[in-house]
């Protein structure tokens, strides 16, 4: 709409078209004629006034004015144009709202009353709920703040999500409504004047927060910045894992597509693309040609791109994920989680298993030494996550994260092990054997608990659902029981798959999955399955002793594999895309967008498709209901 106005489209076309009310236009139409005088006017004094009074960050204003964003701060600052803060009304004007919930204004008087507590300390969020950054995240920040509170602190939460507990008034002494930004936390931060900044429960938006806030003044509490550093920097890193003598995948760091495809040739495809200080996967992806290194390094440089880019050797193995609270010196693991999926596929998007069940104890005891020699080696006060590669009874680290991340309330409901209260009580000077806890890896819990991604591909018309680096998954359930497989069973029921209904199912596979295809073929052909598959796929799996019926691809003639998935009588295709890219025309693609738009389970790994026909083979009408606030570990 603002596109529309600034290319001079009346109000009335754009209320014809979008049947937005002409009120709301108008608002929309203020913002960009205030665009356009920034442009083309000098930046008075009143101009800057009135461009803030209606909310343009400083560095859109410096964009616009062709001025840095330093300027324009200081120019505010010197002609006393700064933020006022805004009690939220609470109580719709019955009567007097107290609340100490606020919103910044512009060119107007401050409400938000100084406190001067003997320690305040400033909480950041994680701002709006996106993919790769959930309201895990939330989770933890919430738990931080209470565990300040009883040790005595007045907390102060920034965060501008509505959807989220921080963002409730009681939470907190004192809730600021505001963007994640320099700009908007350095206004907070000259109201507030904390003793002290956390930013390792707020996810990758807070961290980013950390050098903006040392410039500001603002001790960060917990792991300082420049460990955070060391983990993200791939020179700094190799330097701490060749020192701990931890082996990870060989890689590079690149900035270029030239670079990218000499380290890929140099270490042989396949290989992993990434981009550095991202959350979820964003970015990442497998290339297995030089023409794959191309595109992807182009998609990379869409994102803003400050920091290298990363290419690592892929190795395909068991994944296990640790987090741990480190006190400096001791480290806890409240406990192991091991992926179904294979790596390859982003750890959020993996159905993820906890105690770890196929790993040996000798595999167990080196992921608990490296844990703790990288903790200790990046000096990390508080949380931190690491992913782990295990092949051939080999443990290889994938990366680290020295901050909270999305298992962390995963792994404290089934564990009953509060990590976020821990990590707090270790930033503000407690130890772990201090607060009754044995270093190390804790006991095992009682209970096998999985948690199952869960998907809106529906939702997302035209998005590719085949998993991969990339986190794609907006949610989670968990599966708890005493048993594998009766967890695993929930996991599934949790995540919406209610199967059998009609026992016809689709088989597509690429050629590397066929000799895995014929086993889990033959399973679900025991649970009374009729398998459909096209051409290569049936010719193999009838090879190998599997009654599979041909079925025609899209592009023959019909009854295809199109009529079959419209005609509502499936209940799961398992297609395992081709390497690559693959453009939006193919078979594949095809396939698993219309089995997701008619409400098929759609499944594109091996290792999830085994999962579901154990979970169907054991599948009981008799499941033990289990009180997960009654879990206790220790």
């Amino acid at each position: 709409i603002a596109e529309a106005l600034r290319r001079h489209f009346s109000y009335d076309e754009i209320h014809a078209i979008t049947k937005i009310d002409k009120w709301f236009i108008d608002k929309l139409a203020i913002i960009v004629e205030m665009e356009e005088t920034l442009k083309t006017q000098p930046l008075t004094v009143e101009l800057l006034k009135e461009a803030k009074r209606i909310e343009f960050p400083d560095n859109v204003i410096a964009k616009l004015t062709g001025k840095t964003e330093a300027e324009i701060h200081d120019m505010r600052y010197e002609n006393g144009i700064v933020a006022a803060y805004k009690m939220v009304d609470t109580c719709a004007a019955e009567f007097e709202a107290t609340t100490p919930y606020y919103y910044s204004v512009f060119g107007s008087e401050n409400e938000a009353e100084e406190t001067h507590p003997q320690k305040k300390v400033l909480v950041l969020g994680s701002g709006p709920i996106r993919i790769g950054q959930g309201i895990e995240f939330d989770y933890c920040s919430v738990h931080s703040t209470w565990a300040f509170s009883k040790e005595g602190w007045e907390t102060v939460i920034v965060n501008n999500n509505p959807e989220t507990v921080s963002t409730d008034f009681d939470i907190a002494d004192k809730l600021y409504f505001e963007p994640l930004t320099p700009e908007d936390v350095e206004a907070i931060v000259k109201i507030e004047k904390p003793d002290g900044a956390v930013v390792q429960f707020g996810g990758q938006t807070a961290i980013k927060l950390t050098e903006s806030l040392m410039k500001m003044g603002v001790k960060i509490l917990g792991t300082k910045a420049e460990d955070v550093d060391a983990a993200e920097d791939r020179e700094l890193f190799d330097e701490i894992l060749e020192k701990t003598q931890i082996p990870r995948a060989a890689g590079g760091t690149v900035f270029t597509a030239e670079e990218a495809k000499e380290v890929a040739n140099r270490l042989g495809y396949p290989v992993l693309v990434r981009p550095s200080y991202v959350l979820g996967g964003q970015g990442m992806k497998i290339a297995f040609n030089d023409e794959e290194i191309e595109e992807f390094i182009g998609i990379i440089n869409r994102i803003a791109q400050d920091h290298p880019i990363l290419v690592d050797k892929y190795l395909q193995g068991k994944e296990i994920e640790v987090d741990a609270v480190c006190d400096g010196t001791d480290i806890l693991i409240p406990g192991i989680m091991e992926h179904i999926e294979r790596t390859g596929i982003h750890s959020g998007d993996s159905i993820s298993v906890y105690p770890a069940p196929t790993i040996s104890e000798p595999v167990k005891e080196m992921i608990v030494e490296y844990t703790k020699h990288l903790a200790q080696a990046l000096h990390v006060i508080g949380l931190i996550n690491i992913q782990f590669i295990v092949m051939d009874e080999q443990v290889y680290v994938i990366e680290v994260n020295p901050r909270s991340s999305r298992t962390v309330p995963y792994i404290s409901k089934v564990t009953g092990i509060p990590i976020v209260d821990l990590a707090t009580k270790v930033i503000i000077g407690e130890t772990i054997r201090g607060m009754g806890y044995e270093p190390g890896l804790a006991p095992t819990a009682d209970y096998i608990a999985i948690k199952m991604p869960v998907f809106s591909f529906e939702k997302l018309r035209g998005a590719e659902i085949s998993l991969g680096p990339e986190m794609k998954s907006t949610g989670e359930c968990l599966g708890i029981a005493k048993t594998f497989n009766e967890a695993l069973y929930k996991a599934f029921l949790g995540a919406g798959v209610k199967l059998p209904k009609y026992k016809q199912m689709i088989m597509t596979v690429k050629d590397a999955d066929k000799p895995e295809a014929v086993g889990v073929a033959k399973r679900f052909e025991a649970l009374g399955y009729k398998i459909y598959a096209t051409r290569s796929t049936a010719k193999y799996l009838q090879e190998h002793g599997v009654n599979a019926l041909r079925i025609n691809k899209i592009s023959q003639e019909s009854p295809n594999v199109m009529d079959l998935i419209l005609g509502h009588k499936i209940d799961l295709v398992i297609d395992t895309p081709t390497q690559g890219n693959g453009d939006k025309n193919r078979d594949g693609f095809l396939i698993r967008r219309n089995a997701i738009e008619t409400g098929v389970y759609c499944i594109t790994a091996m290792d999830t498709a085994n999962a579901l026909a154990q979970s169907l083979e054991t599948a009981t009408n008799e499941l033990t209901p289990i009180d997960i606030a009654t879990v206790k570990n220790l």
